[in-house]
């Protein structure tokens, strides 16, 4: 196989979580891009029409199932659609994620239980469905969205739910990629930097400058510059990487 073709995933069949808006809907429109027919499951279904139609704009089949992650019977249920619609599933992508900004001390219980069941109880769920699917296909890639949060304490942020929540992603990643290494399935997380979305310019555009300040390449990053994260891991290109976590931060966890 040729090097390009390496990176090729032309005719595999994707699922994103979280893809109603910013880099869920970038990845998810990536890998349609690269020749990927996709499902993406959202929470707010109103989120979707417009990613769909993107899908069908670059040729590929796409799929809109609404779901709430850290629910069992609404995971299993969207990914047996998926299966069923697209006939099988190559590449999972694991990006729904919620953070609250509060301070440790003013936490409460059901914020941490909002935070850990999507984040963690979510990611585990669809890993989990997932692999049912790939375990008889004897092969699969399974993407989890972790975070520089889950390896340094981001600041100004008080955020220490969340922080917790994304290093047990990248922790999870690491202990599935063993357990089912052996039936060909591949599991690696993305810890991305501080990004422009419309949720950080809509809420955090304040804390921006402090965020710059700290990162060595002097700017925060663009959604967009996670696609070739997520292509490499996809694809045949990575065929010996598991249980890896790839930071794109540029340069933040470095410093």
């Amino acid at each position: 196989m040729s090097l390009l073709n390496l990176f090729d995933i032309t005719g595999r069949k994707a699922l994103v979580t979280g893809a109603g808006r910013g880099i869920g809907r970038v990845l998810a429109l990536a890998l349609a891009e690269a020749g990927c027919d996709v499902s993406i499951l959202v929470r707010d279904i109103k989120n979707a029409e417009s990613v769909v139609k993107e899908i069908h704009r670059l040729g590929r089949k796409g799929i809109a199932i609404q779901a709430d992650v850290a629910r069992r019977e609404q995971v299993d249920k969207a990914f047996a659609e998926t299966a069923k619609e697209l006939r099988r599933l190559d590449i999972c992508v694991n990006n729904a994620g919620i953070s609250i900004q509060k301070p440790a001390e003013e936490m409460t219980e059901e914020d941490w239980d909002n935070i850990m069941d999507t984040n963690l109880k979510g990611a585990f769920l669809c890993c989990q469905a997932a692999a049912r699917i790939m375990i008889p296909q004897r092969q699969g890639s399974i993407i989890n969205i972790a975070s520089l949060s889950g390896i340094a304490v981001n600041v100004p942020q008080r955020q220490a739910v969340y922080n917790a929540s994304k290093a047990g992603v990248a922790m999870l990643s690491k202990s599935l990629a063993v357990e089912w290494a052996q039936y060909g399935i591949r599991v690696n997380s993305i810890s991305p930097g501080y990004m422009k979305t419309e949720m950080t310019m809509s809420s955090m555009a304040h804390l921006f400058p402090a965020w710059e300040s700290l990162t060595p390449m002097g700017r925060l990053g663009e959604p967009e510059e996670l696609r070739g994260a997520v292509l490499y891991l996809a694809s045949d290109a990575s065929s010996y990487v598991t249980g890896h976590d790839l930071v794109v931060d540029g340069g933040y966890t470095a410093r």
